[in-house]
């Protein structure tokens, strides 16, 4: 299309290659490709002129008003690259930090050189009030109406998942009564064990809750993820921890037909004033990865 145009302004394929530095039968080459998807002649042709048609005079406009909207895209792209940047902290939970965000952060990153990065990753809830936290990655409802929460991925629930060995030695599950008589991996947060697991026969009906026992519990949830992964129990997780795993097979869901607790993910901000283009950048790129995952 630039030859196209830069030939219908010179009124000359070959200074037209000149400008544009290509050879005048590559210029030419670009210009039947351009007349055969189109499948109209743009130029009149003679052994001393070069005239544009009647279609290629329409064709022109459009083709001038298309380079102008590339251009400014690039533009954009090019000043968004260079004025994304500062400094931003940011807390996640241990599981999706080390083995998903740490890497897609590292993207980021190579995309927008202008950034810095401070992590904070646990599984301990941040305080924003009381660390110097730009962003707080966090699983659950949102519960503090002072925070401004962006949904990275609004859908996610908690599956129950085995490895393969672990299903091979001790059964599936056939009903969530089964359930009592595996061993449950527990997740512990502020050394309270969390062994009430709840689950959903529809998306809007009541939870049905379900007291687990187990022989381990860690207040790391990558810890009962990596035992999920060893054989030794059931875990009960975010999907999105589990996604590489599912994926590769090393974990498979357990009573898929049953829904698991809605664990969405936002990204936290305390005030609307931290929203910079940063920031939404930022929303955007995991809410990507989060979909792709």
């Amino acid at each position: 299309m630039t030859v196209f145009v830069r030939t219908a302004d010179r009124g000359s394929l070959s200074a037209a290659a000149r400008e544009l530095e290509i050879s005048p039968a590559l210029a030419s080459a670009a210009v039947k490709r351009l007349e055969g998807e189109l499948k109209l002649r743009l130029f009149a042709r003679t052994t001393r002129s070069l005239r544009l048609t009647e279609e290629g005079e329409h064709y022109l406009r459009h083709a001038r008003e298309a380079l102008r909207l590339l251009k400014e895209g690039h533009d954009a792209l090019i000043q968004g690259q260079e004025t994304l940047g500062g400094t931003l902290k940011i807390s996640m939970p241990s599981d999706l930090g080390r083995n998903m965000v740490v890497g897609w952060l590292d993207a980021f990153q190579a995309q927008y050189p202008r950034v810095s990065l401070q992590l904070s990753i646990s599984d301990r809830v941040s305080d924003m009030y009381r660390q110097p936290v730009d962003i707080a990655i966090r699983y659950g409802a949102q519960e503090d109406s002072s925070l401004i929460a962006l949904p990275l991925a609004p859908e996610n629930r908690r599956v129950l998942v085995a490895s393969p060995d672990y299903i091979k030695h001790h059964g599936k599950l056939n009903t969530l009564d089964d359930l009592a008589r595996h061993n449950c991996l527990r997740f512990m947060l502020e050394d309270v064990i969390h062994d009430r697991w709840s689950f959903y026969r529809e998306a809007q009906s009541e939870a049905e809750v379900i007291h687990v026992n187990g022989n381990r519990s860690a207040d790391d949830a990558d810890v009962v993820r990596r035992w999920a992964v060893a054989g030794v129990g059931i875990a009960y997780k975010s999907r999105l921890d589990l996604s590489a795993d599912i994926r590769a097979g090393r974990l498979q869901v357990l009573l898929p037909d049953v829904l698991g607790e809605p664990t969405p993910l936002n990204m936290l901000c305390m005030h609307r004033s931290q929203i910079s283009p940063t920031v939404l950048q930022l929303r955007d790129f995991l809410r990507t990865q989060c979909e792709k995952a």
